[in-house]
């Protein structure tokens, strides 16, 4: 193994951050390292900054989720951010959402591995499982697409009055102003940009924060949820 691929010792961040799981973060790590590497979901360049660049970046975004609600992490790949998410935040009720099988057996492990009871894997495109699974308060994702076309994945599964929390570069206010329209269209009634994780990464995490009014996806996508809608309860009665 050469020395890019070498794991670093965590920092004494991730112990704070982590806590009572921080050997599952560990452990995570690790997998990420190897198994992630090997199944190619991850580049070995990655690997010496894992934890500032990945899990301790995606960690922090726990500090702009409320308490207690439902979670979709869109795009999910190899759990980032869901899976440092959910090792922070067991009060959440998490959906890894991920279309490639490679990937979803790499989650699938990884969840049942560390415990993770409150983490579910499903299996498909955003556009997919819309009325097959139930709306969230929150979407997350990272890396996946440029903020316009990651709002049209994303805003359609969420509840009435629920938010996207998209983790963004040095980019994200060009992206917001260039994508206002669209969101606009989505049903979005507030947008902002967020900067977490101060005293634990540097620079601070980047945060778009996009909250939706009583129609998640715009008049485009009500008449496909109430079309849904109407054929789980179909499906319910035979």
């Amino acid at each position: 193994m050469t020395e890019a691929a070498e794991l670093p010792p965590a920092p004494e961040q991730a112990r704070e951050v982590f806590g009572e799981r921080f050997a599952d973060a560990v452990r995570y790590a690790e997998l990420l390292a190897e198994a992630g590497v090997q199944r190619g979901l991850i580049g070995p360049r990655e690997v010496p900054r894992l934890w500032e660049r990945h899990l301790l970046n995606c960690a922090v975004l726990s500090e702009a989720v409320p308490e207690g609600v439902t979670v979709c992490d869109v795009g999910s790949g190899a759990g980032l951010p869901g899976i440092p998410l959910a090792l922070v935040r067991e009060d959440l009720n998490i959906t890894l959402l991920e279309p490639l099988l490679r990937r979803t057996n790499f989650l699938t492990e990884v969840v049942e591995l560390l415990g993770l009871d409150h983490v579910t894997v499903v299996r498909g495109r955003a556009e997919e499982v819309m009325g097959k699974l139930p709306p969230v308060h929150v979407v997350t994702a990272r890396a996946v697409a440029p903020l316009d076309r990651l709002a049209a994945w994303g805003i359609p599964l969420l509840r009435p009055y629920g938010e996207m929390l998209a983790l963004k570069g040095d980019t994200a206010e060009e992206e917001l102003k260039a994508a206002s329209t669209a969101l606009t269209k989505l049903g979005a009634v507030s947008t902002s940009i967020l900067h977490v994780g101060e005293g634990v990464v540097d620079p601070l995490s980047t945060v778009v924060r996009v909250e939706v009014g009583e129609s998640p996806g715009g008049v485009r996508f009500a008449a496909k949820r109430a079309k849904a809608a109407r054929t789980g309860r179909t499906r319910r009665r035979r």
